[in-house]
């Protein structure tokens, strides 16, 4: 559960390039232990970073300063949380008595069933962490719950597992301390952001499964964006993640993601130890702009870039490409 596993739409710039959510080959997925679908690197992640530093304010502090940087009003902890609740009722309406069958095309490893069972029991995992401010994550992970397998069941599952989550984060301030995997040691934060980022981009999956049209405020669209980069650049997904890391290394390449009706701007900079990410506006060798909810769904691999034909794309195509190629969630 590490970093949640958010499904792998591969959509670079056509249409067909998908793989999986969840690799059926990883000695960590569902099939051999008890973790949500789509957790392809759950227990890799699980035996580091937990000691690594502890919560901090300053590191609480530095999350929030990087959120208010994107140029609008910083979303806090409550913020986050109302938004998982709002993004998760949403969800378990499309859901509630739907066929458990019903194949995911941007996950095609998945069913609905699958879907449900991850965003519900992630969200339970991370409630335990925060409610019992675990600074060792094993015990949340053995405590998993598997969704319920009557679809007549869903909403009222997914509805009271996100209201348990919003309960959890409101017993505990940023500062308590909390274990995440990112190396920067501020778990609440972390993972309030986290689950919103969750919360949106399978909504998009269900969406994709069901046939129904996908919307998300603006604001929302960039706090996404804003989860699903800063989580794939962190120094704990470089560290845990060498296949990753040996395909993203660079001599300061530089991507520009701009959204353009809200407030959020990140500039990506390869290096060779590590991706730097800045909330800036400067020149790159690539940038792509463009409405956020669309910007989220290409950069999430939700939507192939020829199928987004609100987003504009400057410069190095091919750097790009590369990106997205390996923003994958998934274990090499």
């Amino acid at each position: 559960m590490p970093f949640l596993a958010t499904g792998t739409a591969r959509n670079i710039t056509g249409a067909g390039h998908i793989i999986d959510c969840g690799k059926q080959d990883d000695p960590t997925h569902p099939a051999q232990q008890p973790t949500p679908r789509g957790g392809g690197y759950h227990r890799k992640f699980l035996a580091t970073g937990s000691d690594r530093r502890p919560a901090s304010s300053d590191l609480a502090r530095e999350l929030r300063e990087e959120n208010a940087a994107l140029g609008g009003a910083a979303m806090d902890t409550p913020s986050y949380m109302k938004a998982v609740v709002e993004q998760t009722s949403t969800l378990a309406d499309w859901v509630h008595g739907r066929d458990a069958a019903t194949p995911v095309p941007t996950c095609p490893d998945w069913t609905l069933a699958d879907l449900v069972d991850h965003v519900g029991g992630t969200q339970r995992m991370v409630t335990m962490l925060v409610g019992e401010q675990m600074t060792e994550p094993s015990r949340a992970f053995a405590g998993y719950v598997p969704g319920p397998a009557d679809p007549g069941q869903w909403r009222a599952w997914l509805s009271d597992g996100a209201a348990e989550a919003r309960q959890a984060f409101a017993s505990v301030t940023d500062d308590t301390p909390v274990w995440d995997p990112s190396g920067g040691g501020a778990g609440v934060p972390f993972w309030s952001r986290r689950l919103l980022g969750e919360a949106c981009v399978h909504r998009a999956d269900a969406a994709a499964a069901l046939g129904t049209p996908y919307e998300l405020a603006p604001e929302l669209a960039v706090a996404a964006i804003e989860d699903w980069l800063d989580t794939m650049t962190s120094r704990g997904y470089w560290e845990n993640r060498p296949g990753f890391a040996d395909a993203m290394r660079g001599s300061g390449q530089t991507l520009h993601f701009h959204a353009t009706d809200a407030p959020g701007e990140w500039v990506a900079r390869r290096e060779p130890d590590m991706v730097a990410l800045e909330r800036t506006h400067s020149k790159a060798d690539v940038a792509v702009r463009g409405p956020a909810v669309d910007l989220l769904l290409v950069i999430s691999r939700r939507r192939p870039l020829d199928a987004a034909p609100t987003l504009e794309l400057l410069g190095n195509q091919a750097l790009l490409d590369h990106w997205i190629e390996h923003m994958d969630w998934v274990t090499g």
